[in-house]
C-alpha cells in the first residue's frame, strides 16, 4: 500500500495524508499535471473522477463530478493557488452544482501537496486545512479519509504502467 499514514488534528483542523511511490518526483507531478491521468485516481474505485476542466495554472480552475456505483454525480471544482513544479501543489476545494459552480455546501477546504524526493522514490504529503471543526467533521462522516486513502492507493498502478511502457 503506498500510503504511509493519515492524520486528523482537530485543533489544526486538518487532515494530512502521506504517501510514498516507486518513481521520480517528475513523473508522480504528471498525475496532477495531466487531468486523463488525475482523474485515473481522484476519487475512489467506487466514485471515479471525470475533469472536465482543468486549467493548470496560479488562479486556473479544474471542474470534474465523481461518479457513484447507481450512476449518481457528486461534482467539486478546485482553483488553483499555488503551482511551483513539481514540488508544490496548492488549491481551494469544495463543492459545486452540475454547471461546475461552487456551492458553499460543505465549505471550501485548501489543499497543499508536496513532493519529496527519496532517492529514485517520491513522498507525498498532502495536507487538506478546513474553515471548521464541524466542517472537518462533516467531511470525515462523508467518508473523505477514506476515500482519499483508496483513491491514492490507486497511483502504484498507473505509475507500473508508465514504468513499463
Amino acid at each position: 500500500m503506498t500510503v504511509i499514514s493519515t492524520e486528523k488534528n482537530p485543533e489544526a483542523l486538518s487532515l494530512t495524508l502521506v504517501a510514498e511511490f516507486d518513481a521520480g518526483v517528475e513523473r508522480v507531478w504528471q498525475l496532477f499535471e495531466d487531468p486523463r491521468q488525475l482523474e485515473r485516481w481522484w476519487g475512489p474505485p467506487t466514485y471515479p473522477a471525470t475533469f472536465y476542466k482543468h486549467d493548470f495554472v496560479p488562479g486556473g480552475k479544474a471542474s470534474y463530478f465523481m461518479t457513484g456505483p447507481e450512476g449518481d454525480r457528486a461534482h467539486g471544482w478546485w482553483e488553483f493557488t499555488g503551482i511551483d513544479a513539481p514540488r508544490r501543489l496548492e488549491f481551494d476545494d469544495g463543492f459545486a452544482d452540475s454547471d461546475g459552480n461552487p456551492t458553499g455546501e460543505f465549505g471550501v477546504s485548501h489543499a497543499t501537496v508536496t513532493l519529496e524526493a527519496l532517492g529514485d522514490r517520491t513522498r507525498m504529503t498532502m495536507l487538506s486545512i478546513f474553515e471548521s471543526e464541524e466542517q472537518l467533521q462533516q467531511m470525515m462522516q462523508m467518508g473523505m479519509e477514506e476515500g482519499l486513502k483508496e483513491a491514492v492507493g490507486q497511483i502504484d498502478g498507473i505509475l507500473a504502467e508508465h514504468a513499463n511502457a
